[in-house]
């Protein structure tokens, strides 16, 4: 039932798009790609969807013989990354240029969902030249996806670097070089984490009671092939909820996360270098590090990561050999005086990641990607994952 409502509501678009087709006021562009993806773990890692987003590898568990249970090789092969997306291009509204976008792949909004049609980007712009509005589903603020990492799975770059999708409402500021950016957004597939009728979850609750949406700001400077910039965000949010009868009323206090980057990306001919670092206090909406802790006394405190990555990457020619290397450190590892704690990465010390990878590409939409990626968590054992991987992907 639920695959017929798709198929109609898929056929119902079509009908849509048809009719903006016929109106010359309309342009549609098609494009998307689709890109088989093979893998294999040397251990059991943190991830989602079937661990093709790896985050870290899984700490030592061992048996009663003395066996590491997350030890051994795995492997996988999915395609759910195939994407479609359009984007419609209309006439001229309140003195701006107008377009909308639309994209959707098949890695579902869960790890229970996935092999279903997911929207990716749903979005409007107007744009009146020195400012442009966005108003939608996009990139996740602190996503530059200026500097996007171009790493083969689906995680491209996080820990080290966000990688999510939220509704919002952005405004840019362009003179010459110089951009403003300044977004106000919610919350949807990536939630925050909290006490939701006093058990820990993840619920986008906590962040819709705190009635404060995410912001972000961003100073800027682009030149196409010098970008620069800086940005802060502030989240705030209520992380205890009750939407049940109880004898306890739960605190309504709300805590707010600051988490500061400087960013950068410079073309040098055939070869691009990309980086950032993050003063990460909370992002586990950003499928990224960090979090915040439940004191006794009911009071909350963040938990930081400082995260620094580094991309290199050849832009041209039929061979592209590129490597991605990420390290964090835990500002506040040790400390075990919290009641619950809430995020990603506490119980390791630091984490880090060297990522070589070669492309092959034909320059017309086939391309082929062998890619080989070790990741070491800094636990009190630590402990390293090998990931090998290949795929190939027919953009159009």
């Amino acid at each position: 039932m639920k695959k017929a409502i798709v198929f109609v509501g898929v056929f119902g678009i079509l009908g849509v798009f048809k009719v903006l087709r016929a109106q010359s006021s309309f342009s549609l562009d098609w494009h998307g790609f689709v890109n088989p993806h093979y893998y294999a773990d040397s251990r059991s890692v943190v991830g989602g969807r079937e661990d093709m987003m790896l985050f870290f590898p899984k700490p030592i568990l061992r048996d009663s013989l003395g066996n590491d249970l997350n030890d051994g090789w795995q492997a996988d092969m999915l395609a759910i990354t195939a994407r479609l997306g359009l984007k419609i291009t209309g006439p001229e509204m309140l003195g701006a240029k107008t377009s909308a976008y639309i994209e959707g792949d098949f890695t579902g909004s869960t790890n229970a969902t996935i092999n279903d049609l997911r929207l990716r980007h749903a979005y409007i712009t107007l744009d009146w030249g020195h400012h442009k509005l966005l108003a939608g589903q996009y990139w996740y603020a602190m996503v530059i996806h200026e500097i996007m990492p171009m790493t083969n799975p689906l995680n491209m770059g996080s820990p080290f670097h966000c990688y999510a999708r939220q509704p919002q409402v952005r405004h840019e500021y362009h003179l010459d070089a110089f951009e403003a950016v300044a977004v106000a957004q919610w919350q949807l597939d990536n939630m925050s984490q909290g006490l939701l009728n006093g058990v820990p979850t993840s619920s986008t609750l906590f962040a819709r009671h705190s009635m404060i949406p995410e912001l972000n700001f961003q100073l800027r400077y682009n030149t196409g092939n010098l970008f620069f910039g800086a940005a802060v965000n502030v989240k705030t949010i209520q992380p205890m909820v009750q939407t049940v009868a109880s004898a306890v009323q739960p605190s309504q206090k709300k805590h707010s996360s600051l988490t500061y980057s400087v960013f950068g990306k410079v073309n040098l001919g055939e070869v691009t270098l990309k980086a950032q670092t993050l003063l990460n206090n909370s992002l586990y909406e950003g499928c990224s590090l960090g979090g915040y802790l439940m004191l006794a006394d009911g009071s909350f405190e963040d938990w930081h990561f400082n995260t620094v990555w580094l991309d290199i990457e050849r832009n041209s020619g039929h061979w592209r050999p590129g490597i991605f290397l990420g390290f964090a450190k835990n500002l506040d590892y040790g400390n075990t005086d919290f009641v619950h704690c809430f995020g990603r990465g506490h119980d390791m010390k630091y984490l880090w990641r060297i990522q070589p990878r070669l492309t092959y590409t034909t320059g017309n939409g086939l391309s082929f990607t062998g890619e080989a990626e070790y990741t070491r968590a800094g636990y009190s054992d630590p402990v390293g994952n090998l990931r090998l991987s290949l795929s190939m992907t027919y953009a159009f």
